[in-house]
C-alpha cells in the first residue's frame, strides 16, 4: 500500500529552471524507496516538495498533487508545520544545534509546547535508542552536541526527527560526509527503522542505492525515467539511460 502518492507533479523555480516535470510516483509504506540519478535530476527538489520545504525557496510555479495518506498536502487549510512533523528530513551534513545532546533531541517538542519533563525524558531515551545512540551518550546528555563525532551527530539529527514521531523519514545524502564505519551504522539503522516508518532515501552514490533500495526511482533532468523494485532496477533496468548510469557509462 502506498504511503505517498505523487500525481503529475511539476516544479519550476523563479530562475526559470524546471526542476521536476510531471512526476508520477507511489511510495510504499514500511519500505525504503531510493531516489537516484545524476546531480541536478530533481531528487532534492522532490524531497523538499514532499514536506513543503520548497515553500522556503523561490518557487515560481507548481502543478500536480502530493498525497500523504490520501490527503493532498497542498490543499487549502493544510498546515505545512503539521506536514513537516509527519514527514521528517535529515540532510547531507549533520546540523546540530548549539545546545546539549538532550536539548537537541527534544527541540521540536519543546517548541511545540511540551513541558512535561518526565515525558520529555522518555522521548529522548526512546529516540536515542531508535537511533542506536543511547548507549554511547546516555551518561552525558547535558554535554554539547557539537562534541560528538560526525557519525554520532548524524544519528543525533535522526533522533531529533524520530522524537517528533513522524510517519515518513526522508534522507538527502545522509552519509556523504561520513566515514565507512559510520555509513554502515546509518544503513543498518535504516533497515531496522523501515519496520516502523516509511523511508525515502536519496543516496550519494549508486552503490549505496543498490544496497538500500526496496524500491528505486531513477531521475534525470527533472523526469522520472524508470521505477521498480531494487533488485530489478540495479540488475535488469529496462531504460538504456538507467543502464548507462548504473554501469558508469552515463553522459
Amino acid at each position: 500500500m502506498e504511503k505517498i502518492l505523487i500525481r503529475d507533479f511539476s516544479l519550476t523555480y523563479s530562475d526559470g529552471q524546471e526542476s521536476l516535470k510531471q512526476v508520477n510516483l507511489a511510495v510504499p509504506e514500511n519500505a525504503i524507496t531510493v531516489l537516484f540519478g545524476p546531480a541536478g535530476g530533481g531528487k532534492s527538489s522532490l524531497l523538499r516538495s514532499i514536506n513543503r520545504l520548497n515553500e522556503l525557496a523561490d518557487v515560481a510555479e507548481q502543478k500536480g498533487q502530493i498525497l500523504l495518506n490520501g490527503q493532498d498536502i497542498y490543499a487549502p487549510g493544510v498546515n505545512p508545520i503539521d506536514i513537516r512533523r509527519k514527514v521528517g528530513m535529515v540532510f547531507s551534513r549533520p546540523v546540530v544545534l548549539p545546545l546539549s545532546i538532550y536539548d537537541n533531541v527534544i527541540y521540536g517538542n519543546s517548541v511545540a509546547g511540551q513541558k512535561n519533563r518526565k515525558l520529555l525524558d522518555q522521548q529522548v531515551e526512546t529516540a536515542l535508542r531508535q537511533a542506536v545512540l543511547w548507549e554511547e551518550v546516555h551518561d552525558r546528555l547535558n554535554d554539547p552536541a557539537a562534541m560528538l563525532s560526525g557519525g554520532q551527530q548524524q544519528r543525533l539529527c535522526l533522533a531529533r526527527v524520530l522524537a517528533l514521531e513522524p510517519e515518513v523519514i526522508m534522507l538527502d545524502e545522509p552519509t556523504s560526509a561520513l566515514d565507512p564505519v559510520s555509513t554502515s551504522k546509518i544503513e543498518s539503522l535504516l533497515q531496522e527503522l523501515k519496520r516502523t516508518y516509511t523511508i525515502i532515501l536519496a543516496p550519494h552514490n549508486t552503490q549505496q542505492a543498490a544496497r538500500m533500495a526496496d524500491f528505486a526511482a531513477f531521475f534525470l533532468q527533472g523526469e522520472l525515467i524508470e521505477y521498480g523494485t531494487g533488485d530489478i532496477m540495479f540488475t535488469r533496468p529496462k531504460d538504456q539511460r538507467t543502464q548507462d548510469y548504473i554501469s558508469g557509462r552515463f553522459g
